[in-house]
């Protein structure tokens, strides 16, 4: 893992509320793992699975999508799509030999900037006791 074996975690996070709460945590100076690194979408129903593969060949050791809670997303069914995709992803990723406990998803509204702050700790905690993504290493792959 990357930055003295601390995981690498990719978190696609919803522009109205999860990347809302993200700045909301910052803002209150809560803490938030320095290897998290966010890339804002529209709606985490935009995260296409080939984006969460590509993080994970790319060396990501953990992929978080976090949203609107469900009934209350901005384009109204969102949520309920990236929750589909979600399950098929856990299959998807079990081919591939990759643990689906490297993969999270959330549902986190724009004001609840601690849950997001206890939300990424916990999952870097996590990934931290997994391990590396094998999935990078050339050895895997051979």
């Amino acid at each position: 893992m990357a930055n003295n074996d601390k995981p690498n975690i990719i978190g696609f996070l919803c522009n109205w509320c999860s990347y809302a709460a993200a700045d909301l945590a910052g803002s209150n100076k809560l803490e938030v793992p320095a290897t998290l690194t966010t890339i804002r979408v529209m709606c985490s129903s935009r995260v296409d699975p080939v984006l969460i593969l590509s993080a994970y060949l790319q060396g990501a050791d953990g992929v978080l999508i976090a949203g609107c809670h469900p009934g209350d997303c901005h384009y109204q069914t969102g949520n309920y799509y990236t929750r589909r995709r979600f399950a098929v992803l856990h299959k998807i990723l079990e081919t591939f030999k990759l643990d689906p406990d490297r993969f999270r998803l959330s549902w986190i509204s724009a004001s609840e900037g601690k849950r997001f702050s206890e939300v990424t700790k916990e999952f870097a905690e996590h990934i931290g006791k997994i391990g590396p993504n094998l999935l990078k290493h050339k050895e895997f792959i051979e």
